[in-house]
């Protein structure tokens, strides 16, 4: 059943993009997240068949101008082919590359491969480089046209390269680059400067419209305020920003806070960053996961900001999380 909506859902897909009918709601987008969204998505598959799956980043943030969700499609959708065409138990790389003006996405493979005679096609509707191939494992042949169309609406390119049957195979996508930062800076009042006690906060909450509250009560303190509602922009703002305290929501979609703060921990840079988890459980055991993730405190939600300030005006943070 599945398989049968997919299906009916890329048909739609493509018959409304011939009709003109998909608009697409752009907006700058880090690259992070796109690649976020779409390993949620493939992840069950890629577990099913127990692939090795790896993911590459950059380490400064990079950024696009497109529709999430349909960015997202089209990465999930190369994963998922690559899934589908590698053993159980081979491997999967996904990597993210700028280079000038452009961003490439290279998915790879060490699958079954592709006959370079059977490149040219590779990218139209309903085509199959083998029609041997049982129909609920190889599809119709609509994911890759959807994906070549979905890109070029975005100013874009796809394209495949091979060595052969068996050699694996590699999808890139070469997408233009956008300078200007998703992740922005709360601005201050006009009328307010940061005083000497002011911080560099980076808040990380999924819910946008938590982040964005919290963020103006800590601009008005005139600390700088900085956002990010996913653990893996997160890694790329603190990397590119330098936050001297990063307030960070432990139920975090995809990569959660305790993952985020051992990868933030791994940075020289960043090891004595001030990081204190924000979490909806209070318990002794959560307290203890956090500490041992490298957080220096912990407050429980709905958080006091009177309790937050005065995390914030310590002159040194814990080494453990008090019980």
């Amino acid at each position: 059943v599945e398989h049968l909506v997919r299906l009916v859902d890329d048909l739609l897909d493509v018959s409304r993009i011939s009709r003109g009918k998909i608009e697409l709601k752009k907006e700058p987008l880090a690259v992070s997240a796109i690649v976020q969204r779409a390993v949620e998505t493939s992840q069950p598959l890629i577990e099913a068949r127990h692939h090795a799956f790896t993911v590459h980043l950059p380490p400064e943030p990079v950024y696009v101008e497109g529709d999430l969700v349909r960015l997202s499609q089209v990465v999930a959708n190369l994963i998922n082919n690559a899934a589908k065409y590698t053993d159980a138990g081979g491997c999967i790389r996904l990597s993210v590359e700028p280079a000038d003006d452009k961003i490439f996405i290279r998915v790879r493979d060490n699958g079954r491969g592709i006959d370079p005679s059977a490149l040219p096609g590779l990218f139209q509707l309903f085509y199959q480089v083998d029609r041997t191939i049982d129909r609920a494992e190889g599809g119709l042949g609509i994911g890759l046209s959807l994906v070549k169309s979905l890109v070029t609406m975005h100013g874009g390119e796809v394209w495949a390269n091979s060595e052969g049957r068996g050699q694996g195979s590699e999808f890139v996508i070469r997408l233009p680059c956008l300078r200007e930062s998703l992740v922005c800076p709360v601005s201050y009042p006009a009328d307010s400067k940061p005083d000497e006690g002011s911080l560099r906060i980076l808040v990380v909450d999924d819910n946008r419209d938590a982040a964005q509250s919290l963020s103006l009560l800590l601009s008005s303190e005139g600390h700088e305020v900085l956002q990010a509602y996913d653990g893996y922009t997160a890694l790329e703002v603190a990397l590119a920003e330098r936050p001297q305290v990063v307030l960070l929501d432990i139920g975090l979609p995809g990569m959660d806070g305790y993952a985020v703060a051992r990868a933030l921990r791994q940075h020289p840079a960043l090891k004595m960053t001030h990081l204190i988890a924000l979490s909806g459980y209070g318990r002794a055991m959560d307290r203890e996961q956090a500490r041992t993730a490298g957080f220096n405190g912990y407050l429980t939600k709905p958080v006091n900001f009177d309790e937050l300030q005065s995390a914030l005006t310590q002159p040194s943070f814990p080494d453990r999380i008090p019980g």
